[in-house]
């Protein structure tokens, strides 16, 4: 079937009627070159993004051909919006009251609905031939047609002069101009409307005033206005998405899990793809396999997907089942070892197997670790799968054995270890007891690292705070001035 609609058409009616008032797009003129205001076009729409119409050139920063969609995962869901949704919530339709300045117009009466009848139709045009030109209906066509071309060229004129670079970049409509102007108050760019453009086209022909109430509904459950760019560009059509029918439903989904309304927001910033994907279809049978599959208490679900909210829009089954075979397969580790990881970390479920979790098991043994001792450390401090090798791992293990005279069996019992910072934590708080003349002989305690910094000073270094942040402060500083001469 062929996605578009045509109206209206009339036989009876004027050529010079429709030259005035209707605009008709193919999907010949939106994939090739740029879209030019022509004498007959009729308006092709769509609610998802379709490739067909996009430029066929368009390429990324890095010369890649772009996706309309997030992720490849999209492509296969779908926002629990009807396939009519966009024709009744009048993101694309003409209204008959709009406004203009806080004025409310009325649009002619030769409209019904936002599309000009028949029956009206040619005796608006009449009418307003006679009135204007008399009975020369030759002088009335050329002058008309000559105003019209003026008023477009000029109304062109001006948009360019606004929008170079997205005047000369995508096919502009100046129908666009109020949802452009209402998302540079969030700080959108001529780069940033061009990449909505690339990415999913029909985004930019929203109704302002539909646009305008999805996102303050957003806004109001605890998204940040810094957030809402960097939302709009990961999903553009998230302008699509209607309060009632989705966004509501999905809010309501996310608190059901036990998320405080407080962390709202944050899970919709994180994920702005949750609204793509249907709350019957695709994230109550996801949420139904973490409890009933990998384990997951209904009482924790809240937290796993606070930690990592993209568990929910991912194919859980495939990465539970490869990562659940992997760590069984590679060190031993049962099924209960596994989901503790998954409470503590879910996000290792994202992490490549053979770029992220297999590197890191070979570097632990490489220092001496035994599987047994692997599995301890990922139960307890499931975050070692996320850190850099060569600017975490390996210098705080340099370190250890260097400078605090531990050896590798000390990380099982005080793992947290890896996890702090070499710079800003262990480092410094070493320095400050040697210092002080109050480093114990032999190992250097781990446990010295593990509490605040005021219960640090108070219980092994015997001093102030401030003192201990001014040395901290000292030290960094002079760190950083010796890289600074070593580059240069």
């Amino acid at each position: 079937m062929v996605p578009f609609s045509l109206c209206p058409s009339h036989p009876s009616s004027s050529p010079q009627l429709y030259l005035s008032h209707f605009t008709v797009t193919t999907l010949s003129d939106l994939s090739g070159s740029k879209r030019r205001a022509g004498s007959c076009r009729f308006v092709v729409l769509s609610t998802h993004s379709n490739p067909k119409i996009l430029k066929s050139n368009r390429r990324s920063r890095y010369g890649q051909p772009l996706s309309p969609y997030d992720d490849q995962d999209e492509a296969y869901h779908f926002a629990d919006v009807s396939d009519d949704d966009w024709l009744l919530n009048d993101d694309f339709a003409e209204v008959s009251d709009f406004v203009v300045n806080r004025k409310k117009s009325k649009l002619h009466n030769g409209f019904a609905n936002g599309h000009l009848n028949g029956k009206n139709a040619k005796g608006v045009a009449e009418k307003s031939f006679i009135r204007n030109y008399g009975h020369d209906s030759k002088k009335a066509r050329e002058t008309a047609l000559d105003v019209a071309r003026k008023g477009k060229r000029s109304t062109r004129k001006n948009m360019e002069d606004r929008f170079p670079q997205l005047s000369e970049e995508i096919d502009m409509d100046e129908k666009w101009l109020p949802l452009i102007d209402y998302l540079s108050t969030f700080g959108f760019k001529e780069s940033h409307f061009i990449q909505m453009y690339e990415r999913h086209m029909p985004s930019l022909q929203i109704n302002v005033c539909s646009a305008q109430e999805r996102l303050e509904y957003l806004l109001s459950v605890g998204v940040k206005q810094r957030d809402i760019r960097r939302m709009v560009l990961r999903q553009p059509q998230i302008l699509e998405y209607t309060v009632e029918n989705n966004m509501k439903s999905h809010v309501a989904f996310l608190m059901n899990l036990g998320i405080p309304s407080s962390r709202i927001g944050q899970i919709i910033a994180a994920t702005p793809s949750l609204f793509s994907y249907s709350v019957e279809n695709s994230l109550k049978p996801t949420v139904r396999y973490l409890v009933e599959e990998v384990g997951i208490k209904e009482k924790n679900l809240g937290k796993v997907v606070q930690l990592s909210p993209q568990i929910l829009v991912q194919r859980i089954d495939i990465s539970w089942n490869a990562r659940c075979t992997f760590l069984s397969n590679e060190i031993g580790a049962p099924r209960e070892s596994i989901v503790k990881m998954v409470k503590k970390h879910p996000q290792f479920l994202h992490y490549s197997i053979d770029d992220g979790l297999l590197p890191r098991i070979n570097f632990l043994r490489s220092i001496g670790m035994c599987n047994s001792d692997i599995l301890k450390v990922l139960t307890s401090l499931t975050q070692v799968l996320s850190l850099s090798l060569e600017d975490n791992l390996k210098p705080k293990y340099m370190y250890l054995v260097n400078e605090l005279n531990n050896e590798v069996h000390s990380l099982t019992k005080y793992p947290m270890y890896l996890s702090l910072s070499l710079d800003q934590r262990i480092r410094p708080r070493h320095r400050f007891l040697v210092s002080l003349k109050k480093a114990p002989k032999g190992p250097f305690p781990l446990s010295s690292f593990v509490p605040t910094d005021e219960s640090f000073c108070q219980q092994w270094a015997g001093t102030s705070v401030d003192k201990y942040l001014a040395f901290r402060q000292r030290l960094l500083l002079r760190e950083f001035a010796e890289k600074y001469e070593r580059k240069g």
